[in-house]
């Protein structure tokens, strides 16, 4: 593969593409320049909303973000929102129910659009002030579709929170994790990072294959086993959680080490 070189680059962002203090270098934004300017499309990929997209536009704005780990893509030059899969209320108040009765101690909040709605005892961790953000009951939350059930513990370890969250959903559900919390990212059955990707590359006429895609978390795997299935390249950065390792096709540096940059300028 040493001639090999993306039609598509696909990254995520925290902990991959953005620094640990939320900024992308210059060292980076040179570098996917240089690609864009050949004419490979640049896509986002990520677990944040739209609402969390306003400053990465002010540095990459142009393309399409995949966000709410696929659930909505969004028009980076015109902020459109151009397609939202959403879970819908009769599968929010099972889960939510069953959830709540196996562990009482689960607090939930919703993303939709660009507001996000959180039960007064749920502790949201940013944006806490930001317009669009507000509480809510849980009734009041599964009245509607949303792109995103957050379900969180304050006290369970991440990883058996997470995996009794996917014992109860079951396949109702898509359930991921990005994070170093007992926070597990309920999407529509089906949807994940690699659906709304797969998506974007067939705009383009691009294959899987053809795209190189960078992550460091649990909810990249189902980016990085698309494209090492036909033959794409799947990078995770050197911090990258256990599980994402296990299915990576390559190694790069940290997000502090412009791991992004450099495994691409060596292509």
């Amino acid at each position: 593969m040493s001639d090999w070189r993306p039609r598509l680059i696909a990254s995520d962002m925290d902990g991959t593409l953005l620094r640990w203090d939320d900024t992308v270098s210059e060292t980076t934004v040179a570098e996917l320049g240089r690609w864009r300017a050949d004419g490979v499309p640049v896509v986002l990929a990520t677990g944040r909303p739209p609402r969390w997209m306003h400053r990465i536009r002010e540095v990459l704005g142009y393309g399409t973000a995949v966000c709410c780990n696929g659930a909505v893509l969004l028009d980076l030059e015109t902020f459109e929102i151009l397609r939202e899969e959403p879970v819908h209320p009769d599968v929010l108040r099972s889960v939510t129910a069953e959830l709540r009765r196996r562990q009482p101690d689960t607090w939930f909040a919703v993303e939709y659009g660009l507001e996000f709605r959180h039960e007064p005892i749920y502790k949201p961790r940013w944006d806490v002030d930001a317009p669009g953000v507000a509480e809510a009951t849980l009734e009041e939350m599964v009245v509607q579709p949303v792109a995103k059930l957050l379900a969180r513990h304050e006290h369970l370890p991440r990883d058996e929170f997470v995996a009794l969250v996917e014992e109860v959903i079951g396949g109702r559900a898509t359930v991921t994790n990005s994070s170093t919390d007992a926070l597990a990212e309920i999407s529509a059955a089906g949807v994940t990072k690699a659906s709304g990707l797969a998506t974007v590359a067939a705009r383009h006429g691009i294959g899987p294959e053809d795209v190189v895609v960078f992550g460091d978390m649990p909810n990249d795997i189902a980016a990085f086993e698309w494209v090492r299935a036909a033959g794409g390249r799947a990078v995770a950065m050197a911090h990258a959680h256990p599980d994402l390792m296990a299915v990576a096709t390559d190694v790069t540096g940290t997000n502090e080490d412009d791991g992004v940059a450099a495994f691409l300028a060596a292509l």
